[in-house]
């Protein structure tokens, strides 16, 4: 990491460490906000972090290598992720990552050569009701065939950059890790939040009249017992 990547992190690092009331709190912000100044999360991120929160290499390691969303090495603008779990891989899903290896050249966790797409597969993209879903930077691409994942890629690589099916306007994989690290991008209004799939049970409640019970309605809560 460059002393001004280093400076950059320790000076933004110091509001984002600001904002809880135990600094170790701030450890994923402040590994998002390393992977927003390299591209990935490095040893030499790791240890400024460490150094920051005061904490051993080892212990930030632990959460760096974990969690998939922390890359351990650079990614490309734009983090194509492919849901894989059981209900996108029936429905469509495996045959998308296995045409899109093919249709970019690349591996699983691979980068093309104008450091334009990773792509990757995935576990779950919380998304089921619109399977098989792609997602772009974490945000939503619905009911995706493999022609339309080739169109996606291929725009991405192009700089046209498509219009996601719910969420944000899309920005580059650095300038998300910077969003996530808590840093506003102005474009949290901006798309939509949910589809007809998503709220049909909203829908229904409403035709119905159903509501929640109001909380004073419900029985207490029986207090726990210490059986030791």
């Amino acid at each position: 990491m460059s002393d001004d990547a280093k400076a950059r992190v320790r000076e933004l690092g110091a509001q984002v460490i600001a904002r809880y009331p135990r600094a170790r709190s701030a450890m994923m912000p402040l590994l998002y906000l390393v992977q927003a100044e390299q591209g990935y999360v490095s040893p030499d991120g790791i240890k400024l972090v460490a150094e920051l929160l005061g904490l051993t290499t080892a212990e930030v390691a632990a959460v760096s290598t974990f969690y998939t969303m922390y890359k351990r090495r650079t990614c490309g603008d734009y983090h194509v992720g492919v849901c894989t779990n059981t209900l996108c891989a029936i429905l469509g899903g495996d045959a998308i990552f296995a045409a899109l290896k093919d249709h970019l050249g690349v591996g699983n966790a691979g980068t093309t050569p104008d450091n334009k797409v990773t792509l990757e597969h995935i576990e779950c993209n919380a998304a089921c009701d619109y399977a098989p879903v792609v997602m772009v930077n974490w945000e939503f691409f619905d009911n995706q065939t493999v022609e339309s994942a080739k169109e996606l890629v291929d725009k991405l690589r192009a700089g046209d950059l498509p219009v996601p099916t719910r969420g944000a306007p899309l920005i580059t994989h650095v300038e998300t890790s910077r969003v996530l690290a808590g840093f506003a991008d102005t474009l949290v209004n901006e798309g939509p939040s949910a589809g007809p799939g998503s709220l049909v049970g909203l829908e229904l409640a409403k035709e119905r009249g159903d509501a929640a019970p109001a909380p004073d309605s419900l029985p207490a809560q029986a207090e726990s017992k210490d059986e030791s």
